[in-house]
């Protein structure tokens, strides 16, 4: 129970040097058009700048962002395939702003119609993935609203799945907006053999017969921005010009949110701008933790000793230009263990330093169960010892 719950405290100090560390790096040197924005490293979710990042605004189409995740995480367990067949209700049909002119009784895979979302982003197909999935609209926003609940999304509601509404309770903020598009891309990569899509076609089957349908994509960086990856362009009258831009360059992955902007030229010079910051002052340290930790006796168990394993990688960002080679790393282990062991719980901590201060940590855990030794087990491992 206590490395339980010393595994839940390490995990919510992190958490909280993340937070408090994120308002150290607020920029002079940008400078946005839009009112809120905000820019974070994909792989340790810190924030590098924000302006106004937490202020409730309506997200217009990158909604489609949370309603992406949730076909992304309805196709990893198993319960939906992109070869599934979606037909087209007559409510999917009528939706109106962006659309991809999909037809009641129309059908269509889920595979051309994410293309559909991503690319284009139909509101028909956003609402024909929503029905299939969830049996109707509103079931599939309570999913979404679970999930950004679920995902600390504070600040967010949803009341549909595209971004059509222009209800005050639909909500977000930029810094929502870059927890959900983080978790998309981060646990779901294949979302960029979508979204770097710029145009491709797609057929109708009607009773008119076959009709091609031409997907642009409507991210403009893809052609503007050498290292833009995704992900999605969003705009109502209400929200004015949004998008959550994500980029790659020199193994350094960004998000990049940017909320009412003015103009659609602005918004993706806004982008354009934050990744190009994000990428000029920052460098990445990981440790793949891929060497071989000591074992560990274990008193009074089944075994006499027991492995360990790091929980993962451990990732470090950098923006103020430091040597990353004067990382220094220090493992806390236990001198042994009393039985039982539960494994996967805690055993101690790798702990990293920069110039004497600790930058982070990554949990060590037990790699095996080893119960408790009784007088049997004692009889034979005195047999083992002597006679094998």
């Amino acid at each position: 129970m206590f490395c339980k719950i010393w595994r839940k405290w390490i995990a919510f100090t992190l958490v909280i040097l993340v937070v408090a560390g994120s308002s150290l790096h607020v920029s002079a040197e940008v400078s946005v058009s839009a009112p809120s924005a905000i820019l974070v490293e994909a792989s340790t979710g810190q924030v590098i700048y924000e302006l106004n990042a937490t202020e409730r605004r309506s997200p217009a189409s990158i909604t489609k962002i949370m309603t992406l995740l949730i076909v992304f995480e309805q196709i990893s367990e198993g319960k939906v395939t992109l070869m599934d067949e979606v037909t087209v209700s007559a409510y999917a049909m009528s939706m109106g702003g962006s659309q991809v002119y999909l037809e009641e009784g129309e059908v269509q895979t889920l595979d051309t119609l994410i293309k559909c979302i991503t690319v284009a982003s139909g509101n028909d197909a956003a609402v024909a993935v929503a029905e299939y999935i969830a049996g109707s609209e509103g079931a599939f926003v309570d999913m979404m609203n679970d999930k950004a609940a679920e995902l600390g999304m504070q600040d967010t509601h949803f009341e549909d799945c595209c971004g059509l509404t222009d209800s005050d309770n639909h909500y977000t903020t930029a810094r929502d907006v870059a927890i959900m598009s983080r978790e998309l891309i981060t646990r779901y990569p294949d979302i960029y053999h979508y979204t770097q899509i710029w145009m491709e076609d797609i057929t109708h089957v009607t009773p008119r017969g076959e009709v091609l349908t031409t997907l642009a994509n409507t991210n403009k960086l893809l052609k503007q921005y050498d290292w833009i990856t995704g992900l999605k362009t969003g705009s109502t009258d209400k929200a004015k010009y949004c998008i959550s831009a994500t980029g790659s360059k020199d193994g350094v992955d960004m998000i990049a949110v940017v909320m009412g902007a003015p103009d659609p030229t602005g918004r993706f010079q806004d982008a354009a701008t934050l990744l190009n910051y994000g990428f000029s002052v920052s460098q990445i340290y990981t440790d793949e933790n891929t060497d071989i930790l000591p074992r560990v006796p274990v008193e009074g168990g089944v075994s006499d000793e027991i492995s360990l394993v790091y929980e993962g990688p451990f990732k470090h960002l950098d923006v103020a230009g430091n040597n990353l080679t004067l990382i220094e790393k220090e493992l806390k282990l236990p001198e042994s263990v009393k039985a039982p062991v539960e494994k996967g719980t805690v055993a101690g901590a790798a702990v990293y330093r920069l110039n004497g201060e600790v930058i982070g940590q990554v949990p060590i855990l037990y790699g095996e169960n080893v119960e408790k030794a009784f007088y049997r087990d004692y009889l034979l491992k005195i047999f083992h010892l002597f006679f094998l």
